[in-house]
């Protein structure tokens, strides 16, 4: 067993991580992927403000329990943390983190808005340390296929981005429902198919127009977003928590349109499909299962170890947090005006 001397040494050079919280997502498909990564990562612990609950998620993964999110940030074996907790509650924690020198992988949205996250930004670049927004869809060989596809002209010139992430209800009492948790489908299922448009077509397109639509208490339910570059080239993506189940991208071209099904929440074991469509012609092909987790975590080691990977990771966080924030700013325009005087 390793002692906590050889563990504050870092002797086997692996990132030490420890897990800010029992959500499921850490559970179910973080912590796995972790331990898969054995080379590269080593569980040390997982806090939860529940000693019970630490302890259950700690003997299935064999690390440390914690009782206590400050007890983790402050011990000195660890070099990272996951931070699956609400996006309502990340900008104390994360700020906890850097200012103890730790590099954190946070989940969707990264922070409430776009103050704190470039306060954030700007004091992980003073410490040194790597942030890295989870959308872990990005890791999977399905975006590659995608791009691949794309690059080699199989619609011809882009004209269109399509994206959309939406679901039917979730239970009255989901966290996603509270506002003061960060809650609503804004900052989370708006953001994938947003993610999305800035990877495919780049950082350049600007919130246009944008909708929402909001419960009596001001959460946020289900939206739309247009978005526009200088080229001509436009983006839509629609979110939702009230929807007919969407999970998909679309690219339309001058010759033809590719749709990825799945794009955002293929499971390990999945193939996702991907749909060809070109004059009098239909080509379907299955892509490969793949665990995006896994790729997340590889891209995350990256940017702990590399400067350059880490600064574009800084950035992709700010033009997320800035479009988010703008979609925000224009549906609530847009609603005033609807209102009328």
């Amino acid at each position: 067993m390793t002692t906590s001397l050889e563990r504050a040494a870092n002797i086997s050079g692996k990132v030490r991580i420890g897990i800010l919280g029992c959500a499921k997502i850490a559970r179910r498909s973080m912590a796995p992927a972790i331990k898969q990564l054995a080379d590269r990562f080593e569980l040390v612990a997982v806090a939860s403000r529940d000693a019970a609950t630490a302890d259950a998620f700690a003997d299935e993964f064999a690390c440390e329990a914690v009782t206590g999110y400050e007890s983790l940030v402050a011990r000195s074996d660890i070099d990272a943390l996951y931070v699956p907790l609400p996006t309502g509650i990340h900008a104390h924690w994360i700020g906890q983190a850097i200012a103890a020198g730790k590099h954190v992988y946070a989940e969707k949205s990264f922070a409430s808005n776009l103050t704190q996250s470039a306060d954030l930004v700007n004091a992980a670049k003073l410490a040194s340390v790597a942030l890295m927004e989870g959308y872990m869809f990005l890791y999977h060989r399905q975006q590659t296929v995608v791009a691949d596809c794309l690059r080699e002209g199989a619609i011809g010139e882009m004209r269109h981005f399509h994206a959309s992430f939406g679901f039917p209800p979730l239970p009255a009492d989901d966290f996603r429902f509270d506002e003061v948790l960060g809650g609503g489908a804004l900052l989370d299922a708006a953001g994938y198919p947003l993610r999305a448009v800035s990877h495919f077509l780049g950082p350049g397109l600007q919130v246009q127009a944008a909708t929402l639509r909001r419960s009596a208490a001001g959460t946020s339910l289900w939206g739309s977003a247009f978005l526009a570059n200088n080229h001509g080239v436009g983006a839509s993506i629609a979110f939702g928590f009230d929807n007919f189940y969407q999970c998909r991208c679309e690219f339309w071209g001058s010759k033809g349109k590719l749709t990825a099904e799945r794009a955002f929440t293929p499971g390990p074991g999945f193939k996702p499909r991907l749909l060809l469509e070109t004059e009098g012609n239909v080509i379907e092909q299955l892509v490969d299962a793949d665990n995006h987790f896994v790729g997340a975590l590889n891209e995350f080691a990256h940017a702990i170890s590399d400067a350059e990977c880490r600064h574009r990771h800084y950035d992709q966080i700010l033009v997320q947090s800035r479009a988010l924030g703008r979609i925000r700013e224009l549906a609530d325009i847009a609603t005033v005006k609807a209102a009328g005087p």
